[in-house]
């Protein structure tokens, strides 16, 4: 099960960090993905993280803004995003699977369980 948090309305160039827990069968976790859906648009693919934290991959279009990372004592993975856009508005999701999705990880149907999603309000 995911719990996504931290979302809110924020003005461009800010930050702000996303977090995502992860509770129950967290051992069966390969790897974790955070997606983001902008209104009227579909779901896309901002970053991916293997459980271990060895292995990040991200969107092109937020290089270089956002880091993904975990904290396995916490069973959490967090999204720091830097320097917002306005178009870095939407509802991001957190999203997990059991298995290796290697250079499919950006595609939604990969994951197996999500979070709720939080709303990310970017204003000009």
């Amino acid at each position: 099960q995911l719990q996504a948090s931290g979302g809110g309305l924020m003005q461009a160039g800010g930050s702000l960090r996303l977090s995502c827990a992860a509770s129950g069968r967290t051992f069966s976790i390969y790897s974790t993905a955070w997606f983001r859906e902008p209104p009227g648009k579909e779901r896309e693919f901002v970053a991916a993280v293997s459980w271990s934290g060895a292995i990040t991959a991200y969107a092109d279009s937020v290089k270089g803004r956002v880091t993904i990372s975990i904290d396995n004592t916490k069973n959490t993975v967090y999204l720091q995003m830097n320097s917002l856009k306005p178009e870095d508005t939407a509802v991001y999701y957190c999203a997990a699977t059991p298995r290796y999705s290697g250079s499919n990880r950006h595609d939604p149907k990969e994951y197996n369980d999500w979070g709720q999603g939080t709303l990310v309000t970017v204003s000009s």
